[in-house]
């Protein structure tokens, strides 16, 4: 991207790149995420590695639960992706390429292949990062219950060094990432289930209107 663009510029051609209704739920996620890749792409020590792809779609999975008209998803993230000089194709390929190699290594054997996604000398780090490195863990984890998430959060610490992440914003970053996807779930079940009220409301409404038109 040009240095001269602006935020102003990157919502214009987010908006034009997707002009369909977000709905509140998903707004800030929309916003926050556009705002997050304006400045990055205005990093220049920060380069894209794989566990920035697998953040960034693992961020935007959680966050787009329940997003109706679900088709729309994938425009909306190529939307944010490509009016900030990404490309989201390439970041879903290779996250899903990292996340299928991590189903190959166990969580405490994960140590020598993970290394080859260190950060470079004097990069730019990025929450997204932190979010990878706990996705590629759980891919490692599989069905098993053991270690659960919290001990994972724990473990991405421990890694964080030899992946020459900054260790203590890493485990600020996925406490985060964890109480929001939690308020997230929440949201989309209370959205869910006042849909579902009103619906059996209405159903009742017109089972009684059948009724009384019968009689």
């Amino acid at each position: 991207m040009a240095e001269s663009q602006t935020i102003a510029d990157s919502k214009r051609a987010f908006h034009q790149a997707f002009p369909h209704v977000i709905a509140p739920l998903y707004r800030r996620l929309a916003d926050e995420l556009l705002v997050e890749l304006h400045l990055l792409s205005h990093q220049s020590r920060f380069e894209a590695t794989g566990l920035f792809s697998v953040g960034l779609c693992t961020v935007f999975d959680t966050f787009t639960q329940g997003y109706r008209p679900n088709e729309q998803t994938d425009a909306l993230l190529a939307a944010l992706c490509s009016s900030n000089g990404f490309d989201a194709a390439a970041h879903r390929a290779t996250a899903s390429t990292l996340l299928n190699e991590a189903k190959g290594h166990s969580v405490d054997g994960i140590d020598a292949w993970i290394g080859s996604q260190n950060l470079a000398d004097g990069a730019h780090y990025s929450r997204l990062m932190a979010v990878g490195l706990l996705s590629v863990l759980q891919a490692a984890r599989g069905e098993a219950k053991e270690p659960d998430n919290e001990a994972l959060r724990g473990r991405c610490k421990t890694l964080a060094e030899t992946l020459a992440l900054p260790a203590d914003r890493v485990e600020k970053d996925l406490s985060l990432f964890a109480a929001n996807s939690e308020r997230m779930t929440q949201a989309v079940e209370l959205v869910a289930e006042t849909i579902a009220a009103e619906k059996r409301k209405k159903e009742r409404r017109l089972a009684e209107q059948a009724q009384s038109e019968a009689n």
